[in-house]
């Protein structure tokens, strides 16, 4: 018995000795090798590119022209010579209005002016034939001579009065012919035959009548502030119609508003479209494709190299095997690409799979 528990005694202080030489042994090894310690992460280089991408946002079709046609006196409708629809030219007569006392007015203003300008030659050839005399010295006294020539040109005021105010009620009777004011399309009628307009009160509730051009339509978009950069002037852009599915129009950027809308911070942008086919009318919401395109190149990384704390957005760039955090800025993400905005040069290197718990001076293997 006592030989077996020397064996066992021994064979256990061996195994012991044993081990503990081992892990001595990979202790020495770990200090010897401290790099094997570090972290092994995965690093790429970033790249400039123009970072590109489309949306679509929606917008309204309208007529190049438009104008809605009003009464400038009150009158009613004598004729209307169109209807919804009419396709009008420049000039044409479209509605013709009466007003009785417009002709008793006019017949009025003549009668003054005829009185005003009779008196008027009346005192200008008295006033002549006093000057004519007074170049013979003596003849005629200086006052008479100047009271004359006051005379003349009160009656000469008052002449040009009346005949102002004859042109006025001439210029009236004018308004009661309305023509287009554009080559268009009747798109609404509002009155009948006999119907009172006006330019206040019941009559003038709604235009007798609204013209469209729709040879040339302009299509309005509201631009989303972030967006509006991307866009210049003469940009093709293409469109679609929901009423008329499988078919693509386009035109090109005519006008930027250069300003923001205060309510929906966007830039208003207009299209003009040559509508010479008139598939198109206004009034059509269309569906518009911005195709957004960096102007200049920037970085862009996966989405997994940036990590966003409390303290802002970075990405953890590798400086001589130790980490580093870069303050940066996202821009637009597309298919797990971000742009990315900060203090960058093109052979920095960056971890792939940035994370928060990496602290600064992390050595990398």
């Amino acid at each position: 018995m006592k030989n077996n528990l020397f064996k066992i005694l021994a064979i256990a202080g061996l195994i012991a000795s044993l081990t503990g030489c081992h892990s001595a042994a990979e202790e020495n090894a770990k200090k010897e090798s401290p790099e094997a310690a570090a972290p092994a992460m995965e690093t790429f280089v970033p790249t400039k590119q123009k970072l590109t991408n489309k949306m679509q946002i929606p917008g309204e079709i309208t007529g190049f022209q438009q104008v809605e046609i009003y009464a400038k006196v009150s009158s009613y409708v004598k004729s209307l010579n169109v209807d919804i629809g009419s396709k009008v030219h420049a000039g044409q007569l479209l509605a013709v209005l009466e007003a009785p006392e417009l002709s008793s007015q006019l017949s009025a203003a003549k009668s003054r002016l005829k009185s005003q300008e009779a008196v008027y030659m009346a005192t200008k050839s008295t006033y002549d034939r006093l000057f004519e005399t007074s170049k013979v010295e003596g003849t005629v006294a200086r006052l008479d001579l100047e009271v004359a020539e006051s005379k003349k040109n009160a009656d000469f005021a008052q002449y040009q009065a009346a005949k102002s105010a004859y042109a006025e009620v001439q210029n009236l009777l004018n308004y009661l012919e309305i023509r287009a004011p554009f080559d268009g399309v009747i798109a609404t009628r509002n009155v009948n035959q006999g119907a009172y307009v006006g330019p206040a009160g019941r009559g003038s509730e709604m235009p007798i009548m609204t013209i469209q051009q729709q040879r040339k339509l302009r299509l309005a978009v509201a631009v989303p502030e972030q967006y509006s950069g991307f866009l210049t002037e003469n940009q093709p852009l293409q469109f679609t119609i929901k009423s008329l599915p499988g078919q693509t129009f386009s035109g090109k950027i005519a006008r930027k508003s250069g300003a923001l809308d205060s309510r929906l911070r966007s830039e208003r942008v207009e299209i003009d479209i040559n509508n010479t086919d008139n598939k198109l009318l206004p009034g059509m919401v269309a569906e518009v494709e911005l195709p957004l395109t960096s102007q200049d190149s920037t970085f862009v990384v996966p989405k997994s190299a940036v990590f966003t704390s409390g303290e802002g957005s970075f990405v953890i760039a590798v400086v001589s095997n130790k980490t580093q955090r870069i303050p940066v800025q996202k821009g637009r993400s597309i298919d797990g690409q971000i742009e990315i905005f900060g203090d960058l040069k093109q052979d920095t290197k960056l971890v792939s799979k940035a994370d928060e718990e990496i602290i600064d001076g992390t050595s990398v293997k």
